[in-house]
Formats: structure tokens, sequence, C-alpha cells
């Protein structure tokens, strides 16, 4: 019977949206608590209902993937709370491009150095350089340099998640409190993930993380393709 439960595309969506709609509720019961981020406790609950059953991930992917679908149109519609802070965007233009530029090539430099000082290959080298680029773009940088798409599909993750969750409060402990500024941060180190938790703390910061992400995904291909023939 949970075979047959698995095998139909509605398995990975209802797990997806059920998952999801428990650790909102969690969220809202903690009070917005940085550690009760929903998407890392959805991902959690997944994973862990998966190796329990036994479930090969194949099987859940039939029905993730439909939900995955959305992920453009959900992207595609930040253009709207952009577009509400053009005024804003065209008066700050110079340093939101300075920020972006010097923000998206300490998260490469960083992510290398700190592999590279670990003992990690080129191969995982490669595969961290694009971590902080938004998912599609980390996958096909790391493509084209060698690096493991699999591998950097999952610290893609990983970032965007550790930038939603810690983010927030180590903005706020560096007194930091700029709305512009804390959207710009959390867009260039965390993309899509630390977005929607931007969002969340008000339109403004969720406009600029958006512009961010966007900017991060345009400037991180050209700093990986110079920086890890010199490194590698």
């Amino acid at each position: 019977m949970w075979r047959e439960l698995t095998a139909s595309p509605v398995f990975g969506v209802v797990l997806t949206l059920g998952a999801y709609q428990l650790t909102v509720a969690i969220a809202r019961r903690a009070r917005g608590r940085a550690i009760a981020n929903p998407i890392l406790w959805s991902v959690v609950l997944i994973v862990a209902l998966l190796l329990l059953t036994g479930t090969p991930v194949e099987e859940y992917a039939r029905g993730g993937d439909i939900v995955a679908f959305f992920l453009g149109p959900a992207t595609v519609a930040l253009a709207l709370p952009l577009h509400r802070q053009l005024d804003r965007i065209k008066e700050a233009l110079a340093p939101i491009l300075a920020a972006s530029v010097l923000g998206a090539s300490a998260a490469v430099l960083v992510g290398v150095w700190v592999t590279g000082a670990l003992g990690g290959s080129a191969e995982v080298i490669a595969s961290m350089a694009p971590k902080s680029a938004t998912t599609p773009v980390a996958l096909a940088i790391s493509d084209s340099v060698g690096g493991i798409p699999s591998l950097t599909a999952a610290l893609v993750i990983l970032t965007g998640v550790l930038g939603a969750v810690a983010g927030p409060g180590l903005l706020t402990l560096l007194r930091i409190r700029n709305e512009i500024s804390r959207g710009l941060a959390m867009g260039i180190s965390g993309h899509g993930i630390a977005t929607a938790r931007a969002l969340t703390e008000s339109q403004t910061a969720g406009a600029f993380s958006a512009l961010a992400m966007a900017l991060s995904a345009v400037i991180t291909p050209a700093v990986v393709a110079a920086v890890l023939p010199l490194l590698l």
C-alpha cells in the first residue's frame, strides 16, 4: 500500500506542502525565532520520513518536481516589490552595485579559501565556489568549471538555510538595522531562501534582497571564472 502511495506524484506534493504547513505553524508558535525556520525543518522532516520508510528520493521527486516548477513564477513575482522600490534603487544605485560586487566576490573567495584550507580537492573547491548564487546559476557554473553539480545543489541549499536562520540575528548583533543593507546582505549571501526570510521582515528588505540575488547571479559566474584558474 505504501509503495502504491509513493508511486503517485501526489505523494511528493502532499509531503512537501504538508511538511511546510506544519513547520510554519511551529514557527508561529515560536514567535518567528530564526531557529524555527520553516524551510530548515521542512527539509529535516522530509528527509527523515524518506529514510525511515526507505522511500527512494526518485519517488518523492515525481511530486517534488511539480512543486519546484512554481519556483520560476515565484521568482518572477519578486519583480513587484522591486518595482515598488524603484525610486530608492535609482537613488542608491552606485552603492548597491558596489556592495553586490564586493559581496558576491567575498562569497566566492571565502568559500574557495576555506575549502582549500581544509584539504578539499579541486573538484570540491569548484563545487563550493558558486554556493551563494541561486540554484540554476550555481549548477551551471559548477558543471562548467569541473565541479559536482549534485554537491553544489546541496551546498546552495545549506547556504540559503544558514543565511535565513543565522543572517537576521547576525545582522542585528552587528547593529545593522537599515532595511536596504539587511536585504542586500541576505540576498547576496543566501539567495532565494534568505530572500524569503527577508520578506518576512519588510517589503523593503525583501525587495533589495531579491535585487541582490539577481545581481549575484550575474556577478558570480564572472568571479568564479576569474578566480578558479588562479587557485587550482
